[in-house]
This record gives C-alpha cells, sequence and structure tokens, in this order.
C-alpha cells in the first residue's frame, strides 16, 4: 500500500476545501466551516489546517473583502495572521514582532465579537511560543501544578471555559514550553510533566491522552539513545499509550481522529510491542501517514527515507503479528 502524506487524512471535505483554497477559491472553506458551526473540536482543527494552506496566497483577504460581515471570513483571518507570524518566528524574520502584533490584534477583535468562540483564544495561546522571553505578563503566570513553570495559564483556562481539553491549545502549551529560552527555559522533565498531568486527568474520548507520547517525542529530539524505545514497554509509558488505545482510539468515532494522532499511538504501541492494538491503528490509518514521529525516531536505518522505513517497518511487523495472533485463534463461534 503505497503511502498518502496529507494532513487532511480521511477528512475528504477538509481535502477538496484545501485543494480549493490553494487555487484561489475560498467558497468550499466557507461552506466547511458553515457545517462545523458549534462543533468547536473539529471546527478548532479545520481552520488550522485551512489557515496553513491559505497563509501562502491573499485568498483569505479577499474573501474578506467580497463578505466582511462574515465572523467566519474573519475568523480565517486571524488564523491566517497567527500563521504568518508563527512561520515569521520560526525563520527568525526580522519583521516577527509586526507579524505577532496584527495577530494578536485581530483575535482580540474576533473574541469581542464572538465571546463564546475558543478558537481566537487558542490563536492567543498559540502566539505565546513566539514570547521565549515571556515578556507579556499574561504568559508568565504562575501554574496550579508545582511541577510545571509559569505559563500562558490564563489563556489556557479561557480556551478550557468554551471547549474543555482543546487539543490544539494544549499542543500550543507544549510547543511554549520547548520555545522558553535563556534562564526560563522549560525542562524536559517538566514538559513530560505537563503530558503525564494532562493524560492524568483522564479525559475519556480525547486525543490529549496522547499528549505524554508527544513529550517523549521531544526527548528524543533533544538526545540520541540507543536503549530509548525500552521505554515504551515500561511504565508509565506504556501504562499511558494503552490508556490512549482504550479511552480515546477506541470510544472516539474515526472521522474526527489526526494523521498525526494516529501516526503517534501507532509508533508508540509498535515500540512497545503491543503489537494486536498497533494492527488495529495502522489499520484505521489506511494509507495515510505523517512525517512525524517517524522522522524523529528512526534508528538512523541506510534508506533514502529513514523515517518512512522504520514506519513500514512498524506496520508490517504489526500487520504480521495480527494476522499470525488471529490465524492461530481460528474463526469466531
Amino acid at each position: 500500500m503505497r503511502l498518502v502524506y496529507h494532513p487532511a487524512g480521511h477528512d475528504d471535505d477538509l481535502r477538496v476545501a484545501l485543494v480549493e483554497l490553494e487555487a484561489g477559491r475560498w467558497r468550499t472553506a466557507r461552506e466547511l466551516l458553515l457545517q462545523t458551526a458549534g462543533h468547536w473540536a473539529l471546527r478548532t482543527s479545520r481552520t488550522q489546517l485551512l489557515a496553513v494552506a491559505a497563509a501562502r496566497s491573499d485568498v483569505v483577504g479577499v474573501w474578506l473583502q467580497e463578505e466582511p460581515d462574515s465572523y467566519d471570513a474573519q475568523l480565517m483571518s486571524v488564523r491566517v495572521a497567527v500563521e504568518r507570524a508563527l512561520r515569521a518566528h520560526r525563520q527568525q524574520h526580522p519583521q516577527t514582532l509586526e507579524f505577532e502584533i496584527k495577530a494578536r490584534r485581530d483575535a482580540l477583535l474576533a473574541i469581542r465579537r464572538a465571546p463564546h468562540d475558543p478558537v481566537p483564544w487558542v490563536c492567543l495561546v498559540a502566539l505565546a511560543q513566539i514570547d521565549t522571553q515571556q515578556l507579556r505578563r499574561e504568559h508568565r503566570l504562575v501554574s496550579a501544578e508545582p511541577m510545571l513553570p509559569s505559563g500562558p495559564w490564563g489563556l489556557l483556562y479561557e480556551v478550557n471555559q468554551r471547549d474543555p481539553y482543546n487539543r490544539e491549545a494544549y499542543h500550543r502549551v507544549l510547543q511554549f514550553m520547548l520555545a522558553l529560552d535563556g534562564p526560563r527555559a522549560a525542562s524536559l522533565a517538566s514538559v513530560v510533566d505537563f503530558g503525564w498531568s494532562v493524560a492524568g486527568q483522564r479525559p475519556v474520548g480525547s486525543p490529549l491522552l496522547l499528549l505524554p507520547v508527544y513529550a517523549l517525542i521531544e526527548q528524543r529530539r533533544a538526545r540520541v539513545d540507543p536503549l530509548w524505545r525500552r521505554q515504551w514497554a515500561e511504565e508509565p509509558a506504556l501504562n499511558y499509550t494503552l490508556n490512549a488505545f482504550h479511552d480515546w482510539f477506541q470510544k472516539s468515532p474515526p472521522g474526527p481522529r489526526s494523521v498525526a494522532d494516529l501516526n503517534h499511538l501507532a509508533y508508540a504501541l509498535w515500540a512497545g510491542h503491543q503489537y494486536l492494538e498497533a494492527a488495529e491503528v495502522f489499520e484505521a490509518m489506511g494509507p495515510y501517514a505523517a512525517r512525524e514521529p517517524w522522522a524523529s525516531v528512526h534508528d538512523g536505518a541506510a534508506a533514502p527515507d529513514p523515517g518512512e522505513a522504520t514506519l513500514l517497518r512498524a506496520r508490517a511487523e504489526s500487520l504480521s503479528f495480527a494476522r499470525n495472533h488471529r490465524a492461530r485463534a481460528g474463526p469466531h463461534p
């Protein structure tokens, strides 16, 4: 089966809207957002991915000009402004501050217009990672958890008031912690503690049960350890991975599950020798794949794309184990 790298995964409607945006057409995106009104988790993830595509052109600006009273057009304009600010920050662009100020202003205007919507608050959480020295007061509030550093906890609280356990908001906080520099830099231990803390609240049905997996992958990026994979078969990593499998993967509808989350769960299960469970996740993924975590966890195998080689190996081993297990078990009565 040929791998397909596309962020939309099984979300066919989103895939079409992304193609249309990249061609300079916004009406399909408008219809898509109308369908997700009030479905905050889906609305958050779709606007994020739409913004990544739209940030390369002025298609959302054209939409806003043609429909200046459209809140969805305004919201997408905020999303695009945030994406551009984050991109400028990653590229160390000299005008990053100007991009950040515009995005923040646009987000605050959206909050004033639609105070019930969590997405503009998610945008403010996302912008926090640009403030690597925590110059803004709202980015250095003391955490209620003693093991965690100061951060944008008030902004996260506002998101939770509107959409508890919003996936993107918590991932943005994780990125904020990783972006801190100088004496304020968060330790990798505190990043992992944050993942444990969120998953420990047991938000059944939430992909945030996978946050410890993402946090542990950051450890791999920071250092090379030949015994690193061993932790996935031991506590507490194995326990959190299995919790994510049983309480998120098996209890959530397949449609909204992100390609990134499925790939991270598949890796953690395979690395922890939970091949039957990993096979279920690979089967649910179908042909859709993500570059991460595979690009960060490969063992340096001699291959043109060692990350993809690791993914293919994990999938083949898991599916083969599952087939042999089912053959030994025989037909169900």
